[in-house]
């Protein structure tokens, strides 16, 4: 089933269990994927292309298989 939920900063910070900032961070440092989606000027990612983000990332083997 595929997770079409728009996520902001905000949602991915929670998701990561981070602060907003940290997320900005990671964006600006182009350590994130592109937005899916721009509105009013805020970038958008669905839920499934953080999740798979976060699976990819270096050092992150042990949450692969959490399924959050």
């Amino acid at each position: 089933m595929t997770d079409r939920r728009l996520w902001s900063y905000k949602e991915i910070a929670a998701h990561l269990g981070v602060q907003t900032d940290t997320v900005r961070s990671y964006r600006k440092h182009g350590l994130m994927p592109a937005p899916d989606l721009n509105e009013g000027g805020r970038p958008y990612w669905f839920a499934d292309t953080i999740r798979l983000w976060v699976a990819s990332r270096p050092g992150n083997r042990a949450r692969r298989g959490r399924g959050d």
